[in-house]
C-alpha cells in the first residue's frame, strides 16, 4: 500500500467517524482558506484580518448610550464576534449567513471582536 492510498484510507475513516459539528467545522476551515481568509484561531489582538465564516448568533444589545448590534462569526477554527455600533439591525446580518468580515481585531472579555467591519455577504444557499 502506498503513502498516498493509506492517507486516502484515513481521510475516509476519519469521516466516518466524526460528527456532524466537525464535518462542519471541516468544511468552514476549507471555504475560508479558498477565499483567502485568516483562521479566527490564528488572529491576534491589533492584526488587520480578514476573516470568513458563518453567523452563528445576532443580537441587539440596547446599551445606555449607544446601542450595538453583536454577530458571532463561526469559521471553524473559531469565533470572532462582530460589533456594529449604533446599529439596531442589518440587512442580511442574520443567523446561518455565510460573510466575510474585514477590520482590527481587539480582545474583549477575552473574546476576538471586530468592531465595524467591512463585510461582504455570500449569497444564501
Amino acid at each position: 500500500m502506498t503513502t498516498d492510498e493509506r492517507t486516502g484510507l484515513r481521510k475516509f475513516l476519519d469521516r466516518l467517524t466524526a460528527t456532524d459539528s466537525e464535518l462542519d467545522a471541516r468544511e468552514l476551515q476549507r471555504e475560508s482558506a479558498e477565499c483567502g481568509a485568516v483562521p479566527a484561531g490564528e488572529c491576534h489582538r491589533g492584526q488587520v484580518v480578514s476573516v470568513s465564516g458563518r453567523l452563528r448568533t445576532v443580537a441587539y444589545t440596547p446599551r445606555t448610550n449607544l446601542p450595538t448590534l453583536e454577530a458571532d462569526l463561526y469559521d471553524g477554527s473559531d469565533v470572532v464576534t462582530l460589533v456594529f455600533l449604533g446599529r439596531r439591525s442589518i440587512a442580511g446580518i442574520e443567523p446561518g449567513r455565510q460573510l466575510t468580515a474585514r477590520g482590527r481585531i481587539a480582545i474583549r472579555d477575552d473574546r476576538k471582536v471586530i468592531y465595524n467591519p467591512y463585510y461582504e455577504l455570500e449569497a444564501p444557499r
